[in-house]
């Protein structure tokens, strides 16, 4: 299929500003060099793809103008893995040139905030120096691979994790990648990704019919990049500790017993992000594709982006993710196109797959033989205070490789046997003396930084979702209730928390308003639905009770999500109706 490069003269602003851009250069290079403390807009839009978004702090505005202004850095971390090099330069560089803390995102990877435009420059490069790379983690490209970031060497994870780092490499810029380096590190090309055989063998399929942007310099992505983010993930077949279903790729590995890739079975077109009061905007959990081979997984993934690329909607941005196209076209178009104008390959039936779990990895685990690792609960990811430094301290004496979780925890790994009771005792004097039981209501509770860094939240979420775990803590316990349920909160419709899948999430719609959403599963295999548009955070446990009532008559195993669904539409909101 021939490609024809967009029209100059007919681009909305947002393409425009990416084909002017010299391939995501300009004019962000000649920014850095003034002594602006902001960039402007079209320099704040190029700087997403290399991994930061400018802030203008809400608390900060009216009593330091210059330091409002801020800038957010996101790491491209591939499966969550961060050594300890780079472990010991964020945690130097967050202490000196940002606000002093790191926070584990919900795709496996640091933010750092607090950053002054000035400074950036010295922050990335530093980054670049010590095994990191900021590229791609933010903008209309493919962003941070998720994988389960337990360190197992045994069954599908080893196969997961290189998978994961493989599918980064392959769906990496060029073009922008020498421009990123230009930027932050003088242009030393010391520093460009090094792709493995089998990642530099299917490239060579980046220039041929379908896959081919037609563009030489970027022939994967072309001079416009995609219409909007991309996310992929890979996974284990029954371990859903990557949340599948919400991302644009999801892939479950299948391995040999001799632990060799065998193939995957593939699903397209989940995402979260949705606006209020614009229907035609929402989640959506993905379809699945088909299975293909392990010959065929590289290129059946760099062939769904090129088709999203193309065909994704470029006019109207919030119309422009993957999901969109899925729902539009529907999942029978969007096989055929692929197998006839991208993918060379076979697509099979699904394999068989366990019910999926989601798996957290908190407590000690054994690694390999004489190897452990443990995972370490941390309320909405953010690390600061004692508990960085103490951290810190621990992996600078013994080295330790960290891996972050989609669930914004960490894992320690790599821990000798003879290693693990001081680690013990250390981590204990932290606050983790028994790692693998965090409150149940917080180990897979997350929420979003929301206020009051980030310019999209309407509303609080991770400086109160401790607050809120601890009422309704205290609420299941008031009413007898000894079972659990997954809660997410988010600051906004946008979905960075993933909500959509929590079985009770709270939205932000309003100063200290939330939409409430029920319904989801503990093991995120549906969305969940909204049923009250604006609930003032005072009334959550009012308003809440006579579904936990009725979830506690029903007795069994029966999740608070299944409860939801066994109730209707019609019959939640009969007992919602009748709180006070």
């Amino acid at each position: 299929m021939e490609v024809v490069e967009p029209q100059t003269n007919s681009l909305p602003k947002a393409e425009q500003r990416k084909l002017d851009s010299h391939f995501l250069r300009e004019p962000l290079l000649t920014e850095l060099g003034n002594n602006e403390v902001r960039f402007s807009e079209d320099a704040v839009q190029l700087l997403k793809f290399h991994g930061s978004y400018q802030q203008h702090h809400r608390e900060l505005r009216k009593t330091d103008k210059l330091r409002s202004w801020q800038m957010m850095l996101r790491l491209r971390s591939p499966g969550g893995r961060i050594p300890a090099q780079l472990f010991l330069a964020l945690d130097d560089l967050s202490a000196r040139l940002g606000d002093g803390t790191l926070r584990v995102t919900t795709r496996q990877s640091f933010q750092m905030h607090g950053i002054a435009k000035a400074d950036l420059k010295e922050v990335i490069g530093t980054i670049i120096r010590n095994l990191g790379s900021t590229l791609a983690a933010c903008g209309d490209i493919n962003r941070n691979v998720m994988a389960p970031p337990a360190p197992f060497e045994k069954g599908g994870y080893p196969v997961a994790r290189r998978l994961a780092d493989e599918i980064a490499a392959l769906l990496s810029p060029e073009a922008a990648e020498g421009s990123y380096l230009d930027l932050w590190v003088d242009g030393n090309l010391s520093y460009r990704f090094k792709p493995s055989k089998a990642v530099q063998q299917a490239r060579k399929r980046q220039f041929e019919s379908g896959v081919y942007s037609g563009n030489a310099s970027e022939p994967l992505y072309g001079n416009t990049y995609l219409p909007r983010k991309f996310k992929v993930a890979v996974t284990v077949p029954g371990d859903n500790s990557v949340d599948l279903l919400t991302q644009d790729i999801g892939l479950v590995a299948f391995t040999a017993p001799s632990g060799e890739l065998r193939g995957c079975n593939v699903y397209v077109g989940g995402g979260m992000g949705r606006t209020h009061k614009k229907d035609e905007t929402f989640a959506r959990i993905a379809d699945p594709l088909g299975y293909v081979t392990a010959h065929d997984v590289l290129d059946v993934i760099q062939s769904i982006l090129a088709l999203q690329r193309d065909h994704g909607d470029r006019v109207i941005r919030p119309h422009a993710r993957m999901k969109y196209l899925l729902h539009d076209k529907g999942i029978r178009w969007f096989r055929q196109t692929l197998k006839e104008d991208y993918f060379r390959g076979e697509l099979a039936g699904l394999r068989y797959e366990p019910k999926a779990k989601l798996l957290d990895y908190l407590g000690w685990h054994q690694q390999q033989a004489g190897l452990w690792f443990v995972g370490l609960s941390l309320i909405c990811g953010r690390l600061q205070g004692e508990l960085k430094q103490g951290l810190r301290r621990i992996v600078k004496t013994y080295q330790l490789e960290i891996r972050l979780t989609a669930n914004q925890d960490l894992l320690l790994c790599n821990i000798g046997t003879v290693q693990r009771a001081d680690i013990q005792t250390e981590l204990a004097a932290l606050g983790f003396e028994v790692p693998e039981a965090p409150a149940p209501l917080a180990r897979h509770a997350i929420a979003c930084p929301a206020l009051p860094t980030c310019g999209l939240a309407i509303t609080e979420s991770e400086r109160i979702l401790p607050d809120v775990l601890s009422r309704l803590d205290a609420q299941l316990r008031r009413l007898n209730i000894d079972k659990t349920l997954l809660v997410r909160m988010t600051g906004c419709p946008n979905g960075c928390a993933r909500p959509y899948m929590a079985e009770l999430a709270l939205v932000g719609n309003g100063p200290n308003q939330y939409q409430l959403w029920l319904g989801g599963t503990p093991n995120l295999q549906k969305l969940a639905r909204p049923y009250v548009e604006r609930l003032l955070l005072d009334d959550l446990e009012q308003t809440i009770e006579p579904l936990l009532l009725g979830w506690k008559m029903a007795g069994g195993d029966c999740s608070f999500g299944d409860y939801i669904d066994r109730l209707g539409d019609r019959g939640v909101a009969q007992l919602l109706a009748n709180s006070p």
